[in-house]
């Protein structure tokens, strides 16, 4: 494997089998019984507790704790599926650090908050692998509605409807559900395919159908729904990249970060997956650490992560970024590309300009450097085509470049409402996307039942 590692270019098959199984393993392996009653014992189970405030689907956190600590973890896991469904995910993927843990009482006291994180997981998982479910549907009401998007929103959205007795139909573009959960986030962070089990879970519930393969402007509009359902969900995601801007960047080995994930997560051999040995990732978000440290993990020797301002700007977790790292990834700031440089077509390096703010406003200096490189990943945010709502975009209200609701989720459209990323509430956050669905359902309920 040594010759693979020290090949210029983008080459498959850098690190040994045994080496990509340890680079790929639980970021943070499962917590077992006692592990789990001795974290739960470091809860001071708060009245008015500020964790609670700070998680957005307001689950109630010390209940929880509560129960896995007196050993109750199926009652700690419907406490927490009662508010989000896909607690199992968040509890992976979640910024706990920035969230809930960083308001626990603990952490302000001694700098080391409760594990709440790995706590919802170990309630979760307990529950998950027995097949356990708390949920039934009600009496059939005899509505149903149209969910566009089986990511967090639309699955949350899709699983409270069906509780509530509506029929619903879930339209996903892609050939499995699950969104950004599926496709979107670090291998790392959801091992043993959890994405698809957790789809599964969701679903047992009943009253769901989900058609693969199916889109917006596909075949499917927004108004032909309207005809065939009584309401309509969209969440429909992000499906635009943000062009660099930086000359060169269409040359072989310039990627969007977003779609190297994709490939990633969906790859059944790491070791056929190619990398280049010095990578260069533009961005300071989640998807610009996951990018770069996949990378690392894959075999790459140098990763770079070059960001236009300084660490405290960065959307990425204090903790992520410590992640990237320790995992040998650079992370350089006060940069932005200039011009990819290529030869005969494909990535040789990057030029990038310094930069600085004068009166709040980002400039660049003048100042250049090239950075020696074999692949570029951009990871500069995602934005809403007009294309993937086809001609519903003509009626529909946009904030920010994003769908305007009201907090109910409702859109400028009659017996339309959207959630998650593709709203201009969305903030690229799971948990976030999962509250929106749930939260919607229940106005659309309210709507439904008059």
């Amino acid at each position: 494997m040594a010759n693979a590692r020290l090949k210029d270019g983008i080459a498959a098959g850098r690190l040994s089998p045994a080496e990509y199984r340890a680079n790929f393993a639980d970021l943070h392996p499962p917590l077992d019984e006692h592990e789990a009653r001795v974290a739960a014992d470091r809860c001071y189970f708060c009245h008015d507790a500020p964790c609670v405030t700070a998680c957005p689907t307001s689950i109630d956190i010390p209940l929880f704790i509560r129960e896995i600590a007196t050993g109750n973890p199926l009652g700690s896991a419907r406490t927490i599926f009662e508010q989000n469904i896909l607690g199992g995910m968040c509890a992976r993927v979640c910024p706990t650090e920035q969230l809930c843990e960083e308001a626990c009482v603990r952490q302000a006291a001694e700098g080391k908050p409760v594990e709440i994180g790995r706590l919802q997981r170990y309630a979760t998982d307990h529950a998950m692998a027995g097949g356990v479910q708390f949920f039934s549907r009600a009496a059939p009401t005899g509505r149903s509605v149209a969910v566009v998007g089986a990511g967090p929103a639309g699955l949350a959205c899709a699983h409270r409807l069906a509780m509530l007795g509506h029929d619903v139909t879930l339209f996903e573009a892609r050939k499995k559900a699950g969104g950004l959960n599926e496709y979107g986030i670090a291998s790392y962070k959801t091992v043993d395919g959890f994405a698809q089990k957790e789809v599964d879970y969701v679903t047992a519930i009943g009253g769901i159908e989900i058609r693969k393969g199916k889109t917006l402007g596909d075949g499917l509009t927004v108004e032909g729904l309207l005809d065939e359902y009584d309401a309509v969900f969209l969440a429909i995601g992000l499906g635009g990249v943000n062009a660099l801007g930086a000359k060169g960047e269409k040359a072989d080995g310039a990627a969007d970060a977003v779609d190297f994930i994709a490939e990633l997560r969906q790859a059944r051999d790491l070791s056929k997956l190619p990398i280049g040995r010095r990578v260069v990732v533009i961005g300071g978000g989640m998807t610009a650490i996951d990018a770069a440290v996949q990378s690392k993990l894959l075999g790459a020797e140098e990763v770079t992560i070059c960001y236009r301002r300084g660490p405290e700007a960065m959307k990425a977790s204090t903790f992520e970024q410590e992640l990237a790292a320790a995992k040998g990834v650079t992370i350089r700031h006060w940069l932005q590309p200039v011009r990819v440089l290529s030869k005969k077509g494909r990535v040789t390096g990057i030029e990038l300009e310094y930069t600085e703010e004068k009166k709040g406003r980002l400039v660049g200096t003048g100042e250049t450097l090239k950075l020696e490189c074999d692949q570029v990943f951009k990871a500069i945010g995602q934005t809403l085509r007009s294309r993937d709502l086809d001609g519903a975009a003509r009626r529909l209200e946009f904030e920010r470049g994003k769908i305007r609701t009201d907090a109910e989720g409702r859109t400028s459209i009659p017996r339309v409402w959207a959630g998650g990323d593709c709203t201009s509430t969305g903030d690229d956050l799971t948990v976030s996307a999962v509250a929106q669905g749930r939260d919607a359902a229940m106005s659309i309920h309210r709507a439904l039942m008059g």
